[in-house]
């Protein structure tokens, strides 16, 4: 296994591999962070919080689970005095190792990269779910390519993928998205999206 230290930005949201992440920096921590992964062209790790807020509060300590995925800068708004708009892609899946915080309250972590999912094929009797996330992206024709929450290229005929997507897109709690990110079997996570789709009449024959 790879292992490699980096920031961490713990936030109230999961990211999936190839997910789209837009953010409104303004906390200096943040601010420098993102400026140095943009010089740099490195990632940062996104971690799901489960203490604490994504803005820090003055002797609040954040907690977050000790896992997550990498996310690199892929577009930047114009930046306006103490704000930074950017949009970030997902990229691969890490277990924490060890973690430390900066007294600037900056995470950081060694962290131990983990593979991506395999590329599976989607078997017949769950094309269904692509079949309705292609119904999804075709609606987005009218909408600007900038605000869509999924991005190109599009691989609807791979299980990690396809489901990855409904797992942004689905009402789901954080705590079960953050489940399935880390299911190691996208075969498994696309047959779950499969049945949740099915459960809600999104499936047609």
């Amino acid at each position: 296994m790879t292992t490699i230290t980096l920031p961490l930005f713990p936030l109230g949201t999961v990211l999936f591999p190839d997910g789209v992440l837009p953010l409104q920096i303004f906390e200096v921590r943040y601010l420098d962070m993102i400026g140095k992964c943009i010089a740099a062209g490195s990632p940062f790790g996104v971690v799901m919080l489960t203490e604490g807020q994504e803005v820090r509060v003055p002797e609040a300590l954040e907690k977050f689970v000790a896992s997550g995925t990498l996310a690199t800068v892929e577009d930047r708004g114009t930046a306006t005095p103490g704000l930074l708009q950017v949009v970030c892609r997902g990229g691969a899946r890490f277990r924490i190792i060890a973690s430390e915080r900066r007294p600037n309250g900056l995470w950081t972590a060694e962290v131990e990269l983990l593979p991506a999912d395999l590329a599976v094929r989607i078997p017949s009797e769950l094309q269904g779910a692509a079949d309705a996330l292609d119904r999804v992206l075709v609606s987005l024709s009218d909408v600007p390519e900038e605000r869509w929450p999924v991005r190109l290229p599009f691989r609807l005929d791979d299980c990690g993928w396809v489901s990855n997507r409904w797992c942004e897109l689905l009402p789901l709690t954080m705590v079960q998205k953050q489940s399935l990110l880390m299911l190691d079997n996208p075969l498994i996570r696309l047959e779950l999206m499969h049945d949740l789709l099915d459960e809600h009449g999104l499936i047609t024959s």
